[in-house]
């Protein structure tokens, strides 16, 4: 596609870490299904995570913690076959890596497994550390996510900007063995400084512009539904929402008004 600097081979994690060693920005947005994944991977965009957001913008669950192992691995599956030369991480949905090593290490594979993703994320920072550690000592690759985390948001008290154990945290993803880490909805100054001493790439969602990549929810930036209501980081891309409503109201004019087939759209 013109104008689109898209990935001629398939993108790995050390393309990642050589951006981070040229300090070249990179882009991820979430995906979870094969057409939407297609079109973000032609438009250039060198990472998709199927999100457990999918809970809110494909089930209408009202919180995180209601996606399974299920219903990620079917998502998971489709944004893989459409997601061309793009890097793809899948996120662990919430109870399926908090009890133990043991169930972490067997719920991960699976996911790998039915997806064909390249690498999981899971959200927690020193307490999710064991866990990271016994991922990769099965041989898998793992993104982090600390700062505020949605599946443990009652326990943080509410959407709210986290600063506390941000370093602490980091460290011990890092030193576990973890490839990449998400940094959501903390101090952008913070964000900035710990990136400059990470040895892993950063990617930051409300963290800022010092991280190395950024990722929004595919939803948010190009404002699907129209009139959603938004978290304040999002910056709006595209008015999805409008026209896909647009186009609906088209085709139902033209359907009550007998426009629609015509002679030229009828066998």
């Amino acid at each position: 596609m013109t104008g689109y600097l898209v990935p001629t081979k398939k993108v790995r994690v050390s393309d990642f870490a050589q951006k981070k060693a040229r300090k070249e920005k990179w882009a991820m947005l979430t995906a979870y299904d094969y057409s939407t994944a297609r079109v973000l991977s032609e438009a250039g965009i060198e990472c998709l995570l199927v999100g457990d957001s999918a809970a809110n913008v494909v089930f209408g669950y009202d919180t995180t913690n209601r996606v399974g192992l299920d219903e990620m691995a079917y998502l998971g599956a489709a944004v893989v076959r459409g997601a061309g030369n793009a890097f793809v991480i899948v996120d662990m949905p919430f109870g399926t890596y908090e009890a133990s090593d043991a169930q972490c290490v067997v719920n991960a594979t699976e996911l790998i497994r039915r997806t064909g993703a390249q690498m999981l994320k899971l959200e927690g920072g020193v307490r999710m550390a064991p866990r990271i550690k016994a991922l990769k000592d099965a041989g898998l690759l793992v993104c982090a996510h600390v700062g505020f985390t949605p599946q443990s948001v009652d326990a943080l008290g509410g959407f709210k900007v986290q600063r506390e154990r941000l370093r602490e945290d980091t460290a011990a993803v890092v030193e576990a063995g973890a490839d990449m880490v998400v940094f959501e909805m903390v101090p952008a100054d913070l964000a900035g400084e710990i990136t400059a001493e990470c040895t892993i790439p950063t990617i930051g969602i409300g963290a800022g512009a010092g991280t190395d990549a950024q990722v929004l929810v595919w939803h948010d930036m190009a404002a699907l539904p129209e009139g959603a209501r938004r978290p304040s980081f999002v910056e709006v891309f595209g008015e999805v929402g409008a026209e896909l409503t647009r186009a609906a109201a088209a085709y139902k004019q033209a359907v009550h008004q007998g426009r629609f087939p015509d002679a030229a759209h009828s066998f």
